[in-house]
Parts: C-alpha cells; sequence; structure tokens
C-alpha cells in the first residue's frame, strides 16, 4: 500500500486528490472522491460566499471524509468565499489563480491546511514561506488554466526548491503516471480529467462523451495573447477563438475576453461540446470508460504498487 504524508496528515486512504475544477467541482464529485479514500475538492470558481456555503454542507450531509475546497483567487467574492470556508470548518483549501498571501494568516489560524497550486518554483517558495502545508506542483499538461513547464520537468525542481510536501499534478490518470509521480519526489498526486468521467461526476453526458472519444493529439491551448492560457478539446469553438486571437486588427483582448464568458458552463452544464469549451488535459485519450470514483483509484493504485515494486529489475 502506497501511504505518504498526504494521507497520512489529511485522513485519507490514498495520497491523492481530485482537481478543484469550475462547473466540475461540485458537492457530488467531492464526496464521491472522499468516500473513495481520496480528497475531494468543491470547486469555489466564482460563487459568492453562500453559494459555496450551500455547496459544503451538500457536501458534508454526502460523506463523513475530509474534503477541501478550491478557491479562485481572481473571483470578484474571493474575500466571501476566503471567509466561509473558516465559517464551516472546511479542513484544507487549495488555491489557485493567484497569490494567497493575504488569506493565508486567517486560514492558518482556523487551522486549515493550506496548499497553493503553483506553476513555478519561485511561487512554491513564496508559498512555503507563507505557511503552506504542501503544494501543487501542476504542469502544462493539464486540463483548464495552464503554465509553461512540464510535470516532469517541474516537479523535481520544485521539490529541490522546498521542504514542504510536494503534490504533483498535470498529465497523471494511471498508475504508471502517479509512480512516475513518486519518482520525481513528489508525495501525492492530483487528478482531474480522469475524474470528469466518475459515475460521481454530474457534468452533462456529452462531455464526458467528449473525453472519452477523444485522440492523443486532441486538446490545444488558447488565450495566450490574454496571458492566461487554457487547455481544452478542439471544436468548433477553439477554431473560431483561435482565428480571433491571431487577428488582432479585427478582434480586441476585450472581445476576446467575451467570447469565452459563458462557454465552459455552456459545455459541462448544457452539454454544447462544439459552441462550449471542453476543458481537459493532454490524457484525455487515456480516459477509456466511465467507472465510480473508487474503482479508478484502486485501479490506479494498484498499478502504482505494481510498477513500483518491478521499478528494481532496471538495477544491476
Amino acid at each position: 500500500m502506497i501511504s505518504t504524508v498526504i494521507d497520512q496528515s489529511l485522513g485519507l486512504e490514498f495520497p491523492i486528490f481530485q482537481g478543484g475544477m469550475a462547473w466540475v467541482a461540485d458537492a457530488s464529485l467531492a464526496a464521491g472522491v472522499s468516500n473513495a479514500g481520496g480528497l475531494g475538492l468543491i470547486a469555489a470558481m466564482n460563487s459568492n460566499g453562500e453559494q459555496l456555503r450551500e455547496e459544503i454542507r451538500k457536501c458534508k450531509e454526502l460523506t463523513d471524509k475530509p474534503f477541501g475546497v478550491n478557491i479562485m483567487l481572481m473571483s470578484p467574492f474571493a474575500q466571501e468565499v476566503a471567509d466561509v470556508v473558516v465559517e464551516e470548518g472546511v479542513k484544507v483549501v487549495t488555491t489557485g489563480a493567484g497569490n494567497p498571501g493575504k488569506y493565508m494568516p486567517k486560514w492558518l489560524e482556523a487551522g486549515i491546511k493550506v496548499i497553493p497550486v503553483i506553476p513555478s518554483v519561485a511561487l512554491a517558495r513564496k508559498m512555503e514561506k507563507n505557511g503552506a502545508f504542501a503544494v501543487i506542483a501542476e504542469g502544462g499538461e493539464s486540463g483548464g488554466h495552464v503554465g509553461d513547464l512540464t510535470t516532469m520537468a517541474l516537479v523535481p525542481q520544485v521539490v529541490d526548491a522546498v521542504s514542504i510536501p510536494v503534490i504533483a499534478a498535470g498529465g497523471i490518470a494511471d498508475g504508471r503516471q502517479i509512480a512516475a509521480a513518486f519518482m520525481l519526489g513528489a508525495v501525492g498526486v492530483q487528478v482531474g480529467t480522469r475524474f470528469l468521467v466518475a459515475k460521481e461526476c454530474t457534468i452533462a453526458q456529452a462531455y464526458k462523451d467528449k473525453i472519452i472519444k477523444a485522440k492523443d493529439i486532441d486538446t490545444v491551448v488558447t488565450g495566450k495573447r490574454l496571458g492566461h492560457p487554457v487547455r481544452s478539446i478542439r471544436n468548433a469553438f477553439t477554431r473560431e477563438y483561435t482565428k480571433a486571437e491571431y487577428n488582432s486588427s479585427e478582434f480586441s483582448d476585450e472581445d476576446l475576453e467575451k467570447m469565452g464568458i459563458g462557454t465552459l458552463r455552456l459545455a459541462a452544464r448544457e452539454g454544447d461540446v462544439s459552441n462550449g469549451t471542453v476543458l481537459a488535459g493532454q490524457v484525455a485519450a487515456m480516459v477509456k470508460k466511465e467507472q465510480t470514483a473508487r474503482e479508478m483509484i484502486v485501479e490506479m493504485f494498484t498499478q502504482a504498487e505494481e510498477v513500483l515494486n518491478g521499478a528494481t529489475k532496471w538495477v544491476k
């Protein structure tokens, strides 16, 4: 059995987090992953404080296991949701899209373990100084907002730079990749794309089908011109957006921002996977079927153990 400071400190069965995916990571998925032995996460995304409070309370009804909240720091309601996680007794907060420094003293005082998602060594070091329990080093293979460095390059550099635990994310969908993450020095993993097709995931079936049918080169990164690149599966929307992105004479940055508004909800909740944004990582093509979160986690860690136990065959 694979066990590290992550599962031991957080009260988990396996050292695995579910990604805090906007319009995907609701109480149902978070509770499903937590009940399966990992750490489920509710995505606060652009929810206001009361909307998040409702989702947290739903999750508490569905599981008695630990779960966390992912806070997108660019949200106009970041201050509200930062207070709500304290009021509701959330044990773990992960953060993205910014620096959580201004909220960390309050969270730490409340006993919350703060685990920021980071794309660089510099931010990892800063988060360690601010009191983070761990960091999630996320490579550009991941779905959603991405950085420049790959997981293979980023994780060992972060491991060498900080003394707190490092969780690897980006490009992880099976046990071989979990084993590789541990060999890079990580002590846990975060998985997003595979959990999109979990039976506990409530997104539209068309979105799940798009993941299952994906091929190896089906993802594309858009939004570089605006400074916040996003990885998703190619479709009619990404083709139109790409044309506009590289036509600055006719399309302003404001035009591009408007084009993206509401497209993730359109795909995830309404099932329009042609005109909506189907966020997914490069491992989408490795996701072949719907399973329960428990089946996914057990399968991944069983394979990881087999790979790690067999690794000595290469040593002479």
